[in-house]
């Protein structure tokens, strides 16, 4: 199998955008120990994540009448203007693009009917995506059974549930592979999002850290059974991450 037809479907890419990526970058970079590389300097001056020798995100510059900051996360699509096509059909809606980047590809912004935002994303030639700092992508949203549709339309995703015990958690599945999840969000105070999730190694210690350098806490560490020790947190700019300690695989 090409990595292109392995990564089809995934998510590849993620990016905080706030109108000062400078001092988003700042805050991560401090906050996981990223290293940065930027892309085509002088020229485009685009940031990027770098861990591990590879990249695997950015900081990214908001245009106007962006939401307020927020990490996008990009899923790999094989035609994005059939994608963006198979996105309206099912109530959603093109919220900007396609943008034509050169050497890196295509990408559009999605609006589900629910009213979260999503990249596509689709590459110049091989792009095999980079694994090991952003683990998991999570949906909330005011309607899963909605949520659900769509994103098996536009992406083909299958879904399943964690059953009650995980408070009707639901998982999007790209062939065998969980690849995101997503949950009714507990009230309005928080409009439906996605956000990624970073491995950590301490998931107190990160969150102390986060608090000290301006973030905030929206959900304490705590385990969760068969998946790991989570919290979700704010940076300064108020864009919301998830962090996981993920349990070992038996």
């Amino acid at each position: 199998m090409s990595t292109v037809a392995a990564t089809v479907g995934k998510f590849v890419w993620h990016e905080q955008v706030s109108s000062d990526p400078k001092q988003a970058q700042n805050f991560y970079t401090q906050l996981f120990g990223w290293g940065t590389e930027v892309f085509k300097p002088g020229e485009v001056d685009y940031t990027m994540i770098s861990s591990g020798g590879q990249t695997h995100g950015g900081f990214a510059k908001a245009m106007e009448g962006a939401p307020p900051p927020h990490w996008l996360s990009h899923v790999r699509v094989e035609g994005l203007d059939e994608t963006i096509e198979k996105a309206k059909s099912a109530g959603g809606k093109l919220a900007a693009g396609p943008f034509e980047m050169d050497e890196v590809g295509r990408i559009a912004i999605i609006r589900d009917p629910q009213g979260a935002h999503l990249g596509a994303y689709e590459p110049v030639g091989e792009d095999s995506g980079s694994e090991g700092v952003f683990v998991w992508d999570e949906l909330g949203t005011t309607d899963a059974d909605g949520a659900q549709r769509f994103y098996e339309e536009v992406f083909g995703w299958t879904t399943s549930d964690m059953g009650s015990e995980y408070g009707g958690y639901r998982i999007f599945n790209r062939g065998e592979m969980g690849i995101a999840g997503f949950m009714t969000l507990p009230d309005d105070a928080v409009p439906p999002h996605w956000q990624p999730y970073v491995a950590v190694a301490d998931p107190d210690g990160t969150t102390a850290k986060a608090t000290e350098l301006g973030g905030s806490v929206l959900v304490e560490p705590m385990d969760v059974p068969k998946v790991g020790r989570i919290a979700v947190l704010r940076d300064p700019q108020s864009a919301t991450f998830g962090i996981i300690r993920p349990d070992p695989v038996s």
